[in-house]
């Protein structure tokens, strides 16, 4: 049994209904508590009565801004990605040095510190849950993880274009090679309960792409 239901497979979320204020309002109170529940608790933990408790709405009005359970996950994670960059900003959109590479790092090991190191990433914990029991979700997934890698990639190929990077660097595998070092540095940072293992990953994925500084 999959947590969540597939009937919207496809990986093509159905059109979002014209909201009001209040509406939307309502709608993005609902999505943030299933998030926050979903990212303690899992999704298969989290169940829409848990979410109607927690938001303060009744049934209707989940069901009125989303048809079924999968279509609050695939909402979660969109919010969990927007959650995710916004908190890396702005550093993430400045990436144009080794040292800007360097900061960004640093800034998202502080945020772990702060955290004390719990949750992980919010975006990989549904990936771990989903990529292989919902494939609908799964193109979400990918597409989350597709947009958090544009920025890195934009931002090698402006150091590819200022001179810092060679001709010959391929920003589209060093971006790739990047964001695995985060998400890999996240996942053992969450189970040890410390930041060394992020720092460690990001740091030898950023001594590999000095390997093409010019």
């Amino acid at each position: 049994m999959t947590p969540v239901d597939t009937a919207s497979a496809g990986g093509v979320a159905p059109a979002a209904p014209r909201l009001t204020a209040a509406g939307r309002r309502t709608r993005d109170r609902i999505v943030r508590t299933a998030a926050d529940l979903m990212f303690r608790k899992g999704v298969a933990g989290t169940s829409i009565p848990e979410v109607q408790q927690a938001a303060s709405v009744s049934a209707s009005q989940i069901y009125h801004y989303f048809g079924d359970k999968s279509e609050l996950v695939r909402a979660v994670i969109r919010h969990q990605l927007e959650r995710t960059l916004d908190g890396q900003q702005p550093l993430l959109d400045r990436l144009d040095s080794i040292e800007a590479l360097r900061a960004w790092c640093a800034a998202a090991a502080e945020m772990q510190e702060q955290r004390g190191c719990t949750g992980g990433c919010a975006v990989g914990s549904l990936a771990s849950e989903l990529a292989e029991s919902c494939e609908a979700m799964r193109g979400d997934l990918v597409a989350a993880f597709d947009r958090w890698e544009a920025p890195i990639r934009d931002g090698l190929r402006r150091m590819q274009q200022n001179g810092t990077l060679t001709a010959a660097a391929d920003v589209d595998r060093l971006a790739t090679a990047m964001l695995a070092a985060v998400q890999g540095g996240l996942l053992l940072t969450q189970v040890r309960r410390c930041t060394e293992p992020f720092r460690a990953a990001t740091d030898a994925a950023i001594g590999y792409i000095e390997t093409f500084t010019a």
